[in-house]
């Protein structure tokens, strides 16, 4: 066993939800009288708390429209939109794949906010999956470790024995902190070069070699 405890960021990298939160901040922005934003630039702040991530999207927003934008992003990615989230083809297996193995635990560490993350458990029956998680709203956003450190001492495990599996630079700088292992999947968000940076233990193109490694 590789690692005691695998920590996995939950869109980009576990879910394909990406064209969703795009649809949803663009349409967000423009409610909230922001105007048009690109989606390349929302598809930057993916794995931000929503906080962090509008003050990002849109510098010097006053927190009247922010609060406006927040709350229409929240309408619509709960009500409002219908583009389709799925898991990534291959990952549902994969993770069964580990949960049989003895002594090995999950854990979810996300941007989205703890109501969210229910939702999410709740609609595709995942929640039983993962030892654990954390959200952005419950500790601090990312890349702050701290929702990590969290995880660690809820689990008892040593960080030299967990690893941290996300899409963005946030998710693989926020392991560097803690000086935690780190996997970067190039399916998500931010480019393989950018990743790179952060200086993973591995840089996988594919679900089935993510899996393959964390199971050697």
């Amino acid at each position: 066993m590789r690692y005691r405890l695998a920590i996995f960021d939950w869109d980009g990298t576990l879910m394909d939800s990406i064209a969703r939160i795009v649809a949803c901040m663009q349409a967000a922005s423009r409610d909230a009288g922001w105007g048009e934003v690109e989606a390349g630039a929302v598809r930057n702040i993916i794995g931000l708390g929503l906080p962090e991530a509008i003050a990002t999207l849109c510098p010097g927003i006053d927190p009247d429209r922010a609060e406006l934008l927040r709350a229409r992003y929240a309408y619509y990615f709960v009500e409002g939109d219908a583009t389709p989230m799925l898991f990534y083809p291959g990952v549902e297996a994969g993770l069964a794949r580990l949960r049989g193995r003895e002594g090995q635990q999950l854990a979810v560490a996300t941007g989205k906010s703890r109501r969210g993350l229910d939702r999410i458990f709740r609609e595709s029956a995942s929640g039983h999956w993962f030892h654990a998680s954390r959200t952005a709203d419950e500790t601090l956003s990312k890349p702050h470790p701290r929702m990590l450190e969290e995880l660690l001492a809820e689990l008892g495990v040593d960080v030299g024995e967990a690893v941290m599996i996300g899409d963005t630079e946030y998710d693989l700088e926020m392991a560097r902190a803690l000086g935690m292992d780190r996997i970067a999947v190039t399916w998500g968000v931010h480019a393989p070069e950018r990743l790179a940076v952060s200086r993973p233990v591995l840089t996988a193109e594919s679900v089935p070699e993510l899996f393959d490694w964390l199971h050697g």
